[in-house]
């Protein structure tokens, strides 16, 4: 405004200085100089129009440049704001109401969240997305692929022993993706950080207890779906605590095809019970239902896998090998919001560390197991606690 005012002042003196100089021009009437005069004095007068329209000019970019500056600084705030935000994805391989593990998942990663979250504003708060992928495990890849493509998740959490063959080929195509699997074991992929249960221990102690409280020495175990865990660790290791309690053991296996066929689980229940079985083992999501239907109906034992199921059952279930998901969870997620995470590592919990247990204090278990087995199973608990005795 100042320089405006200036150039205004200029022009209306300049323009005075001519007038006075053209009324002395012609009184003097001097050869040629009242012309002379004239061409300066009309030189001058377009220099200052000039130089003022040059000051709009250049007022005007310096304006623009003004503006543009005040859109960038806002577009790196926006930015910074949104780079302190995380974003963690939940995948959860099945339907929570039906699968008391993804339940657990889902609360300890909530858990860990709302303490992170807790006096922070809410540009630097986590989010937390949970995606149920339903029981059709041939949907699951395609499914947690999708989830990745979106590109918004820092990190998608789950658990399933299957998880990691799924998510190898998406770390290849979203490089940036990264993934913490429970339940789960892979080791050496710097986008992926895997925390396997001794799941060993977890199926010789649920065999241990079955074999002591069978009286025809005949189990079985009846699965959802074959896969490397269960082929490899549940099945042989279920049946290694099973002939660890009694020599005479033995374990017939069986295979649903689905995590959710409650009527299939009933009628393999009914098959292995005419065969003379007293002791089963159901791994098999939903379609334990139908399990445990069939076995209060023929008056057989039932032994519980992952969390504490002795209510679902009263008298019919004698034992609950238990996983300390949820806890787990949280810790897992807690880790990885402090910058924690071991990326590549891949680690294993069991009995002595708390992860993997055997519930002993439920009044359904004292009311339902005789007292002298009850102090075999703590026997037992104890020293593979302790370290005294190796699963292997």
């Amino acid at each position: 405004m100042k320089h405006s005012h200036f150039f205004k002042i200029i022009t209306i003196s300049s323009i005075l200085s001519l007038a006075l100089c053209l009324s002395s021009c012609k009184e003097k009437k001097e050869n040629g100089e009242t012309q002379k005069i004239t061409e300066k004095i009309t030189e001058k007068i377009e220099e200052l129009k000039t130089d003022k329209e040059n000051k709009k000019t250049a007022d005007s970019e310096s304006g623009k440049k003004s503006d543009e500056n005040k859109k960038t600084d806002t577009a790196k705030s926006e930015t910074t704001t949104k780079s302190n935000q995380k974003s963690i994805a939940v995948f959860v391989p099945g339907i929570i109401a039906d699968s008391p593990i993804y339940a657990m998942l889902a609360d300890g990663v909530k858990s860990a969240v709302n303490k992170y979250n807790e006096g922070k504003d809410k540009a630097d708060r986590a989010e937390v997305y949970i995606l149920e992928a339903g029981t059709n495990q041939a949907e699951w890849s395609k499914k947690i692929t999708a989830l990745a493509a979106q590109q918004k998740y820092d990190v998608i959490i789950s658990s399933n022993p299957s998880l990691p063959d799924l998510v190898v080929p998406i770390v290849k195509q979203f490089p940036n993706q990264k993934f913490i699997l429970l339940d789960a074991e892979l080791k050496g992929n710097k986008n992926i950080f895997t925390i396997c249960y001794n799941q060993y221990e977890q199926a010789f102690l649920t065999g241990y207890i079955g074999g002591l409280m069978s009286k025809s020495h005949k189990m079985a175990l009846i699965a959802a779906q074959e896969y490397p865990v269960m082929n490899n660790i549940l099945l042989p290791y279920f049946e290694k605590g099973g002939k660890e309690a009694n020599k005479k053991t033995t374990v017939d296996f069986r295979v649903v095809g689905n995590w959710y066929d409650a009527n299939k689980g009933a009628v393999l229940a009914d098959s292995v019970i005419e065969n003379g079985v007293d002791v089963i083992l159901p791994i098999c999501g939903g379609a334990s239902q139908g399990v445990i239907n069939s076995a209060v109906n023929h008056k057989v034992y039932v032994t519980w896998f992952d969390n504490n199921g002795f209510e679902k059952a009263p008298g019919t279930i004698i034992s609950s090998s238990i996983l300390k998901q949820k806890e787990m969870a949280s810790i897992a997620t807690e880790n990885y919001l402090s910058g924690l995470t071991a990326w590549g590592n891949a680690d294993m919990v069991g009995v002595s560390d708390g992860f993997v247990d055997f519930v002993q204090d439920d009044p359904l278990y004292i009311q339902t197991v005789p007292a002298n087995i009850r102090n075999k199973m703590k026997k037992m608990v104890d020293s593979i606690r302790s370290g005294n005795y190796k699963v292997k």
